[in-house]
């Protein structure tokens, strides 16, 4: 029986169909009552029926327990998560189902709820990773009666994670060339970006060996996975360590609450760029080893190992081969990455490719810089021509946005270029007059550091060409606004 204001249901069984109308005469002959109907089930048992089917085609699971700690409600997809019988968990306590510490329970004795922690399981059936979020259930005078918990697999978190950040689509049309020795790397990257094996990509600083990565990784099987990218010499080797392989809480002081994925985590069933490789460091070099070895991570101040499964692409513009001979770079390590080898001529090797190059920059910065520049001038190319380019495509960039700059009609004109060049005899004695010793000393350190930052691409490597430290040279690109010269 289910009482409501103005309204008895009545469920009764084991009665055919002579005693249902007997039954139904008998009680309109009761007083006070105005109609009788007959309804399918009781509301509380349909409202149960609702519950339950929106419980099991939400997308994240849910499990619930009383005050103690029995399951009373875990839907289809917490099943999957977890990894357990529904059936038979449900009446189990908690514990009973799911390892003890897990932080549901302590919401019954605490009666506060969390957000968005990150649980690593071991199951009998295998391993359950997923993100969930608990709230403790409460009665009218505020006592907790039980707990309720929202699931999350963490490949769909990272999927989400991936929806939402996913950068602009580069693929092989995205790079400018017009000669056969550009063409002829272009094909045999179409080629290799088929299967899965590990690339090395080859190349001085500035010729693209990212947006070859990024085409590479469109052009794949795993092109609506996740692609990360990391470059190894833009961070102290603390930083690359935590952003490559993540953390547990409490793994070094500052360290975030609750731990952090790392980004071979994060490029699960995706890719991951590794650019300037030869710049890690050879306690970073054995652990990168291990993860192509056996395909899976431990985090900083973790005991957990996480499969994961990741295509690399390795980039740099540094001689392994020496370095290995040197011992500065692990020899298996080499081995595993060169598995297909990739390499990018300079620019000053394909000349046939600077008016592509050079066309492709006036509209792309026409578009940003909201100008109407139509062409340059046939000594501007002619110059380009005859220069090194030492920063390769990033320094064409970099030289064609400041003439965009500056220049105001439809043309680029030789007055609107401003190359660096130390080989020039004579180097910067026209700029002399009018200036202090103090501010000669600064224009050249940056126009040193400005033509280092363009043939390294990053700061660790220019630095070490200086003879200076990491965090001198930090400082100083600071000082002299140049870190639009990095490589991203």
């Amino acid at each position: 029986m289910e009482v409501a204001p103005g309204v008895i249901n009545v469920k009764f069984t084991g009665v055919d169909a002579a005693g249902a109308l007997r039954l139904e005469e008998s009680l309109r002959s009761l007083p006070d009552i105005y109609g009788l109907r007959e309804i399918e089930v009781l509301p509380h048992e349909e409202r149960e029926r609702q519950l339950k089917a929106v419980l099991d085609s939400v997308s994240e699971g849910i499990i619930a327990v009383d005050k103690r700690g029995m399951i009373t409600t875990l839907n289809p997809v917490a099943e999957q998560i977890l990894q357990v019988n529904r059936q038979k968990a449900i009446g189990q306590h908690l514990a009973n189902v799911v390892p003890a510490d897990v932080p549901m329970l302590r919401i019954l004795e605490t009666g506060q709820g969390y957000n968005n922690k990150e649980i690593i399981l071991a199951t009998k059936r295998g391993r359950s990773h997923y993100i969930t979020t608990g709230r403790a259930i409460k009665d009218e005078r505020g006592e907790t009666v039980g707990a309720v918990a929202a699931l999350k697999d963490m490949s769909e978190v990272r999927e989400l994670v991936f929806s939402l950040t996913r950068p602009p689509v580069i693929t092989f049309s995205d790079i400018i060339y017009a000669s056969g020795a550009m063409g002829r790397v272009v094909e045999m990257a179409k080629m290799v970006a088929r299967g899965n094996s590990t690339i090395l990509i080859r190349g001085e600083s500035g010729t693209g060996k990212e947006l070859f990565a990024r085409a590479i990784h469109t052009a794949g099987p795993r092109r609506r996975r996740p692609f990360v990218a990391l470059n190894c010499a833009a961070l102290p080797d603390a930083l690359v360590e935590s952003e490559l392989f993540g953390y547990e809480e409490g793994a070094f002081t500052g360290a975030k609450r609750g731990g952090k994925q790392g980004l071979f985590e994060l490029a699960h069933q995706g890719t991951i760029f590794l650019d300037e490789i030869g710049e890690l460091s050879p306690h970073l070099q054995v652990k990168l080893l291990r993860v192509l070895q056996e395909n899976k991570v431990r985090r900083v101040g973790g005991r957990e190992e996480i499969p994961v499964d990741v295509r690399v692409i390795a980039a740099t513009n540094r001689n392994l081969e020496e370095m290995v001979r040197k011992g500065d770079f692990r020899e298996e390590l080499y081995y595993r990455l060169n598995v297909i080898p990739l390499y990018i001529p300079p620019l000053r090797d394909r000349m046939e490719d600077l008016p592509v190059l050079v066309e492709n920059c006036l509209q792309k910065f026409n578009r940003v810089l909201k100008k109407k520049v139509k062409r340059i001038h046939p000594q501007v190319l002619e110059r380009f021509r005859r220069h090194s380019w030492p920063g390769n495509v990033r320094e064409l960039e970099n030289v064609l946005e400041r003439a965009m700059n500056l220049v105001e009609g439809d043309e680029i004109r030789p007055e609107h270029i401003f190359i660096e060049d130390l080989t020039t005899p004579g180097f910067g004695f026209h700029q002399i007059a009018g200036h202090s010793l103090k501010e000669l000393k600064e224009q050249l350190e940056r126009e040193v550091i400005s033509r280092m930052l363009a043939k390294y691409g990053a700061a660790r490597p220019a630095a070490r060409a200086l003879g200076i430290s990491h965090t001198a040279l930090l400082r100083k690109i600071k000082k002299y606004n140049l870190r639009s010269l990095l490589e991203t």
